[in-house]
């Protein structure tokens, strides 16, 4: 059985269609040059500087039929269209999430996905974490802060040296148009997550990683000026992916309370492996200056459940 990755938005102008057309695979140079602007980030000032670990970002083939076990796992990269999701999906029709910013929260992922199962945490090597691109849901709500630039979201990037802890999920393969109509901006990819002691999971996860501007104005909105405007610019936002924006206030405090309640590691994880856009600067520095006093803010009350940890 097959399902449907063309997304129906309801906007304020008539109805429109978002797809997501299936592409040729990536190849492992392609894979290689996602955006990482200045390399590996800064030094752990507070942990031991871990050996260089591999990318667990898969990597696509064309000439080889894909299947869901462990052998063939490595043979997919990008998630483009139908196709490649499918091949992901388990014997038991479900997917795996990989979070890192509100997901670390199993009260927010289950806000989203009220039916997921298996919730729990993991690594990630080979990632880094990235306020760097601007999100119109903080519009709506009203907690964007345009005059400060506070308007960024999180997402996470290739480099190399670095890891994350995650955490992943299950959810219904019927789950999965919402899933990417939420995270429209982003790119998807097939990775695999491993325990905290160094095993492999069964199973790759869906990870959102940074995508470009180009790409989400000629695929998500097929070249549409008036989509991109239902989406974007009608909140004055005429480039999502930049590196000069500060994160949103309250969705800050709210990852890192989410982490901190994950674990202790978690959360000195998101303070030290996780950057502003300058990819040097990380939390724990940018709470220690410029964003201090973000910690001690409560978020408006009507999202105070939304935005509390």
């Amino acid at each position: 059985m097959t399902f449907s990755l063309t997304l129906s938005l309801s906007l304020s102008s008539p109805r429109s269609t978002i797809a997501f057309p299936r592409r040729l695979p990536l190849s492992p140079v392609e894979v290689a040059s996602f955006p990482n602007p200045s390399g590996s980030a800064t030094s752990d000032h507070h942990h031991h500087r871990r050996r260089r670990r591999p990318s667990p970002i898969t990597m696509s083939s064309s000439d080889a039929a894909r299947s869901t076990s462990p052998a063939n796992q490595s043979e997919l990269g990008e998630l483009n269209g139908e196709t490649d999701f499918e091949t992901i999906v388990s014997p038991d029709g479900r997917i795996s999430i990989c979070g890192f910013g509100s997901l670390l929260s199993e009260r927010s992922a289950r806000s989203t996905f009220p039916d997921l199962i298996n919730f729990r945490v993991a690594r990630l090597n080979g990632f880094r974490r990235l306020f760097a691109h601007a999100a119109p849901i903080f519009f709506e709500r009203g907690i964007a802060k345009p005059e400060t630039k506070e308007i960024s979201s999180l997402s996470v990037e290739p480099c190399e040296g670095e890891s994350l802890i995650v955490t992943v999920f299950e959810i219904s393969k019927s789950d999965i148009p919402a899933y990417l109509e939420r995270e429209l901006e982003f790119r998807f990819l097939a990775v695999l997550p491993e325990t905290l002691d160094g095993k492999p999971f069964d199973n790759l996860a869906v990870l959102c990683a940074r995508y470009s501007d180009e790409e989400f104005f000629r695929i998500r909105c097929n070249g549409s000026k008036d989509i991109y405007f239902q989406l974007y610019g009608r909140y004055g936002i005429d480039k999502i992916w930049r590196d000069d924006i500060l994160p949103c206030r309250a969705y800050l405090r709210h990852c890192v309370l989410a982490a901190k309640n994950l674990s202790d590691a978690s959360y000195n994880n998101f303070l030290d492996h996780t950057f502003l856009g300058d990819r040097k600067t990380t939390i724990r520095e940018y709470l220690a200056t410029t964003g201090s006093g973000i910690m001690e803010e409560e978020p408006p009350e009507s999202l105070k459940s939304r935005y509390g940890g």
